[in-house]
């Protein structure tokens, strides 16, 4: 008798900022590109304008994928969509990707987007720190999702498996009272052992790697 191995299982794998090779950034057009081409989830940042609105972008400043300035804490969603977010990345959008003045994104229509999948799909949300408004970024975003129908147990909503993330280990902290450990990730950068591990109350469990 002979045994076939089982077919190794495949990597998910998630379009960063959306489809961001080919459309700007975060942009309709992104998203939706990546959902055409078949990605199994995406990925966002997310930043709380002025009057509180959960908006994606990565930078805390517009100068870079926007043809405006300065932080986007300052400005109120209204300002916000009168800015272009897609015209720096030179690709041309397709018609049924919306228009220009379309691109720009908050959560809410994100998840609408993804919704219009019509598959099971997932959404890694970074929360983006320093923030201005601090821990309040979190709080929004689980608002928003909580108004939109997110089951927190389950950490989905719809067809969409919510993921969050954070370079922050406050926002992790906080995220981690409303949130299962299981749908959370830790962002590192620079890594010191003995910090991370006091500043998220992990115990000496927490080791450093070992040299390979």
């Amino acid at each position: 008798m002979t045994f076939e191995e089982p077919e190794p299982e495949r990597p998910l794998v998630f379009a960063h900022r959306g489809a961001s090779a080919a459309f700007a950034e975060h942009t309709r057009a992104a998203y939706l590109q990546a959902i055409a081409d078949g990605a199994d989830g995406v990925e966002c940042d997310v930043h709380l304008t002025r009057d509180q609105h959960a908006v994606l972008l990565h930078d805390a400043n517009l100068d870079r994928t926007s043809d405006g300035t300065g932080p986007v804490a300052d400005r109120t969603l209204a300002e916000l969509r009168l800015l272009d977010f897609s015209s720096w990345k030179g690709a041309r959008i397709p018609e049924n990707f919306g228009a220009r003045s379309e691109q720009f994104l908050t959560l809410p229509e994100l998840l609408d987007i993804l919704r219009g999948a019509g598959r099971p799909i997932g959404l890694a949300i970074e929360l983006k720190h320093p923030s201005p408004y601090q821990l309040k970024l979190e709080d929004r975003v689980l608002d928003v999702l909580r108004g939109e129908g997110w089951d927190a147990g389950t950490s989905s909503v719809d067809n969409i498996q919510v993921t969050f993330m954070s370079f922050s280990p406050d926002s992790v902290k906080h995220l981690l009272r409303s949130v299962p450990a299981e749908f959370i990730c830790q962002l590192v950068d620079d890594i010191d052992v003995d910090e991370l591990r006091d500043e998220l109350s992990l115990g000496p469990w927490l080791a450093a790697p070992s040299p390979t």
